[in-house]
């Protein structure tokens, strides 16, 4: 059962997305509001049990925004995964939320297929684009961002690539560590070194890490809006 909360500040909108989701097997609903600020205090209190997996948030909030929340949350909780739910979805806001660390953005006009389909594929994988996803963010970290640099000036050995190339695909470290015939704790090490280089603090970073110096690609996904 994937756990889920969503934030947005139109009520109708709320109420048709719980609806929604109230007939969707493998998917639960354990919180939902209409304010920014009222799913932090939600998130503080919550039972361990019943925090989510997922994270939907809207964009235009107020007082808060998501911009803000989305930064909050990532301070807070790193490996929360965060999809964006909203109307704005354009290239400089797709890339400004991925750069903060969000697993996937979702317009709002989207079918239920997609929004059930990205959902399932972040709780399992951590991070999930459409094609159009793709196109957007390769062209804004092309014009908008510079490449992103070591912070020391060893790079990244074989070994570290190979194991970088698995956390984008979702592995665990135990899983790594069997593909690999090398111990859990190597890996442990591995990842823990290639984040000081990389000076990435979450999974989502390391991945946009990987994308922007082609040590991986992308997988598409290829649902329609």
């Amino acid at each position: 059962m994937i756990k889920i909360s969503i934030v947005d500040d139109e009520a109708l909108f709320l109420e048709g997305i719980n609806l929604l989701f109230s007939i969707v097997e493998n998917i639960r609903v354990v919180s939902s509001t209409t304010s920014a600020m009222e799913m932090i205090d939600k998130l503080s209190n919550i039972s361990k049990v019943n925090f989510p997996d997922i994270i939907l948030v809207d964009i235009l909030m107020k007082p808060v925004d998501g911009f803000e929340l989305v930064e909050r949350l990532k301070k807070k909780y790193p490996d929360l995964k965060i999809i964006i739910l909203s109307s704005h979805y354009k290239q400089n806001v797709l890339g400004h939320m991925f750069k903060l660390g969000i697993s996937a953005f979702i317009p709002k006009n989207a079918n239920k297929e997609l929004l059930v389909n990205t959902i399932e594929s972040v709780y399992k994988t951590g991070v999930c684009f459409t094609k159009k996803d793709h196109e957007m963010l390769i062209e804004f970290m092309n014009s908008k961002i510079k490449k992103p640099t070591l912070t020391n000036t060893e790079e990244l050995s074989e070994r570290e690539k190979e194991v970088l190339k698995l956390i984008c695909l979702g592995h665990t470290n135990k899983k790594i560590a069997d593909k690999l015939f090398l111990s859990k704790r190597t890996i442990e090490s591995h990842r823990q070194r290639i984040m000081q280089k990389t000076g990435v603090k979450n999974t989502v970073g390391l991945v946009i890490y990987a994308i922007a110096n082609h040590i991986y690609k992308l997988p598409i996904h290829y649902y329609t809006v």
